[in-house]
């Protein structure tokens, strides 16, 4: 899977860079931000042509991977909403493989047989009284990612559990490392922005500085990325408690996102907050964000 997705990666970059050459797909909207400054594409409805992309990626005979956290009761009660709404949005017609991430043995809900998705129950070691809800997700991430699923997928997602499919989760979010721009944020001028702004946090990033704010509810891309991501993330949450800092994951996402620029945005559509109003520029939500007691 290495070194498939190794010839992957190159075979895309040079797939898109034809089609970028070509004018081939790529749509205008002039109502929101379709690349950035580092000519990472913003994906929103109307910025690209599923048939074409498919027609590429239908011969790539390529993996995808879905991973989500239900390691409590009180997640419990989300994951039968996630994956009935995944399994059906979720990158239909590709091999789909979910990784489901709890900390006891778990029944999965009825659900539809697709001979395209399979499902993997793995339940994290009880071994430590774990503090921290996000130091344990990447952890336990890393560690699965390292020694298995690597090997099985070629690209990967990893989503909260509060998350309901609406619409087509679709090849049209595929990249090297994909970034979801946050919905509240968005909308906002950048200078109020909320990173973190104390200089003794390995989070930090100076006043004046800074893209987009991006939402911790999805990322994505190669495993090997993903993989690079903990990584980051772990050494500087292991480096602020040293020095008696604190900081939040989604901070330290954005971190990483400002000094490792992602290759492809997903606008608010694809994790839009339901308890805000639906401007004019989300034509399509793809997938809502639910409060965990909204559902």
């Amino acid at each position: 899977m290495k070194a498939k997705g190794r010839i992957l990666l190159l075979t895309s970059c040079l797939f898109l860079l034809l089609l970028l050459l070509a004018k081939i797909h790529l749509r205008r909207r002039l109502d929101v931000i379709t690349t950035t400054d580092w000519l990472a594409p913003v994906i929103w409805e109307g910025t690209f042509d599923r048939k074409v992309l498919e027609k590429y990626y239908h011969k790539q005979n390529i993996t995808m991977g879905l991973t989500v956290f239900a390691v409590s009761s009180f997640n419990g009660q989300y994951l039968d909403p996630f994956l009935q709404s995944a399994s059906k949005f979720f990158m239909p017609g590709y091999r789909v493989i979910f990784y489901i991430m709890v900390d006891k043995s778990l029944k999965l809900p009825e659900m539809g047989h697709n001979p395209l998705q399979s499902f993997q129950v793995l339940v994290v070691s009880q071994e430590r009284q774990w503090s921290d809800f996000d130091l344990m997700r990447m952890t336990v991430l890393s560690k699965h990612i390292r020694e298995h699923i690597r090997f099985e997928v070629d690209f990967l997602f990893v989503m909260s559990v509060n998350m309901v499919f609406q619409n087509v989760f679709g090849v049209e979010t595929l990249s090297t490392s994909v970034a979801q721009l946050h919905a509240w944020w968005y909308f906002r001028k950048t200078t109020h922005l909320p990173y973190e702004r104390r200089p003794t946090s390995a989070a930090y990033i100076p006043f004046g500085l800074g893209d987009f704010y991006y939402a911790g509810a999805i990322i994505g891309g190669v495993p090997f990325q993903v993989l690079d991501f903990t990584h980051q993330y772990l050494k500087s949450v292991i480096l602020d408690i040293e020095n008696g800092v604190n900081s939040t994951y989604e901070k330290y996402l954005n971190k990483y996102f400002f000094l490792n620029k992602p290759t492809k945005l997903l606008s608010p559509e694809y994790s839009w907050d339901q308890t805000f109003n639906i401007p004019q520029q989300v034509h399509y939500v793809k997938v809502a964000h639910y409060p965990t007691d909204d559902l």
